[in-house]
């Protein structure tokens, strides 16, 4: 067993809530920029007071609309500016939010609201609203819906003008420390998802103490910081992201998509430093390899990328070699400089979370001058436990314990996590809470990892997700996923093999690759006609080859199948937040695997 705890830099008191830092700042710095939003097509900044003025208007109409201290209030909608409104405003009458995400499907609506009992909802389409109605029989206690892109959103903003401001401010002062901010339900990669009870202390906690760490590194020495939240805010990793930049009383923009259309957004945006999940990074990655390819340059920007990870991995020795500074100078003219100008050209760091960025796309970012630190944390820890900081980045690694928290290895390896940012419980549901916690308080994340000397955190799999041969080996796939999905042309991978001979892999194609593959390989057909094409086949190979470097001989795939389509939240195979749900693939894709292992 080994443990590391980091001390705590800051002490969230009895009488503090989530509400506190926007309603100072509006009488203190009323004429600050808060945010930015999109209209027509432009950014436009948003004053503190405008941000205030918006967040009391509705808040005191939500007060006249008989929302009570308590009461759950659920929000679907892509991330917008008005989601972070109505966030706040619900916190400042001591409302619950409940986030859905706008993909979920009628039995998941249905199983939110009514397990979390919400009396209200928000949400942004008519389509969304329609969603909900169709589950409206079976969630009686859901009386109202008001839409984003409706007139009841314009007019229920007038609705609390008889009420004081008096009257809000006693309400608002009214809501303790531990009071609950919100109920973010698990993505249920297995069975029902859970709500998790999350409060106002965790995420000052957490917020606060990574601005006093890691975060303020990646902020500071800009005017003005600033970022472009692009996540899905009913995701608890975008909503960290919100309190934290206001906390820290940073610049947040608002994007209601990852599409192709994003990178645009940074060039007119740009963002400071971004926060983002791996996907985005490799997308980045592989649309400019594309480009390159697709201009006749492709063996120019494969030597570029191959000294940028050379340069990365020479920091980290301390001593970079005379030639590798020349190649590194030239290409950072012919190569870097576009690729930092495409993410906006202001920014030098991102946090990624959510899954495992993979070494090799880290040191090449790096390498270019764009610093990706890798966190670690879960729905339960409101986010981060560990992260890396600009000055200790061991890429490879989540980081190490943020101010005020512990992280201890269990003596069957399981990561167990402690701190202020550690979720109530579960809500309605005690077994599973009780459950979820070791007799001396620590949170059981269901992970696998290790902690080096110095405190560093490397996950290296899921408990329940361990596959163990016919052979009797232990195989932990994240390893070897993490490494196939760093692949341009490769989408999602699920490596298989319980109670088999040997370890075998699922492999999807990226759409947009495949194209840009295409092309370039004289192919004709879609994805399904070409799963047995020679060529394409040798490409995932190679794939394959780098993974099977990270484990042993008997851990290593020996066999792969690409599928013809890819792994989706639509067709019940991903998660909202993208994780692959390995039960429901096994059984869709489950003659795929038996014809691998048939002879």
């Amino acid at each position: 067993m080994r443990e590391y705890s980091s001390p705590a830099k800051v002490e969230i008191s009895a009488d503090a809530r989530l509400t506190d830092t926007l309603a100072a700042r509006a009488t203190s710095e009323p004429h600050a920029v808060a945010a930015r939003r999109q209209e027509s097509g432009q950014w436009r900044d948003v004053t503190v007071a405008e941000l205030h003025g918006d967040i009391t208007a509705y808040a005191k109409a939500l007060l006249d609309a008989g929302i009570e201290h308590g009461d759950r209030v659920a929000l679907m909608s892509r991330t917008r500016y008005e989601w972070t409104v109505v966030d706040y405003a619900l916190w400042s009458i001591g409302a619950v939010t409940v986030p859905i995400y706008e993909t979920s499907s009628a039995e998941q609506i249905e199983w939110i609201l009514s397990d979390s009992g919400a009396k209200a909802a928000f949400v942004e389409t008519q389509a969304h609203a329609e969603r909900l109605e169709s589950v409206r029989d079976k969630t009686p206690q859901l009386t109202t819906v008001w839409r984003f892109d409706g007139p009841e959103f314009s007019e229920l903003r007038s609705a609390g003008g008889d009420i004081g401001d008096e009257t809000l401010e006693k309400r608002r002062t009214a809501v303790k420390v531990d009071d609950l901010a919100t109920l973010i339900y698990t993505s249920g990669t297995t069975g029902r998802p859970k709500g998790c009870e999350l409060t106002h202390r965790n995420f000052l906690f957490i917020a606060r103490g990574a601005i006093e760490g890691p975060a303020q590194q990646v902020m500071q020495g800009k005017e003005n910081p600033s970022t472009l939240l692009f996540l899905p805010l009913a995701h608890v990793f975008a909503r960290f992201v919100q309190v934290m930049v206001i906390e820290a009383k940073a610049i947040l923009g608002h994007y209601p998509s990852t599409g192709p259309d994003l990178m645009e957004q940074f060039s007119v945006f740009r963002p400071t430093f971004l926060l983002a999940v791996p996907r985005v990074f490799e997308k980045v990655y592989t649309k400019a390899e594309q480009k390159a390819s697709a201009e006749g340059k492709g063996k120019i920007f494969n030597a570029a990328a191959e000294t940028a990870i050379a340069y990365s991995k020479a920091l980290d020795s301390g001593r970079i070699p005379f030639g590798l500074k020349l190649r590194h100078a030239l290409f950072s003219k012919l190569v870097y400089s576009k690729l930092l100008a495409a993410l906006g050209g202001n920014a030098e760091y991102a946090v990624s979370g959510g899954s495992a960025l993979g070494s090799r796309l880290g040191h090449f970012f790096r390498g270019i001058g764009f610093t990706i630190i890798e966190g670690y944390g879960l729905t339960e820890s409101t986010a981060p436990t560990t992260v890396n900081s600009a000055d200790f980045n061991k890429i490879g690694s989540v980081g190490r314990p943020l101010p005020g928290t512990t992280v201890r290895i269990d003596d069957d390896g399981e990561i167990l996590l402690k701190g202020d940012h550690i979720m109530v419980g579960y809500w309605k549901n005690e077994k599973a809470t009780k459950e979820a916690f070791t007799e001396d308080g620590f949170y059981r994340t269901g992970d696998l990892g290790s902690l080096d000397e110095d405190g560093f955190l490397s996950v290296t799999g899921r408990k329940k997700e361990i596959i163990v041969t016919a052979g009797g080996k232990n195989v932990a796939p994240a390893v070897l996923e993490d490494r196939i999905r760093a692949h341009p042309l490769v989408s999602q991978c699920m490596v298989v093999g319980d109670n088999r001979k040997f370890i075998a892999a699922l492999v999807t194609i990226d759409p947009e690759s495949f194209v840009q593959w295409k092309e370039a390989n004289n192919k004709t057909g879609e994805i399904a006609d070409l799963t047995e094409d020679p060529d394409l086949n040798a490409a995932v190979q190679e794939a394959v080859d780098n993974a099977n470097n990270a484990v042993s001989k008997a851990e290593g795939i020996k066999k792969f199948k690409i599928l013809p389509s890819d792994f989706t939240e639509e067709n019940g195979q991903m998660t909202a937040s993208l994780k692959v749900k390995r039960h429901v693939v096994s059984k869709q894709w489950s003659q795929e695997i038996d014809s691998i292992y048939a002879g």
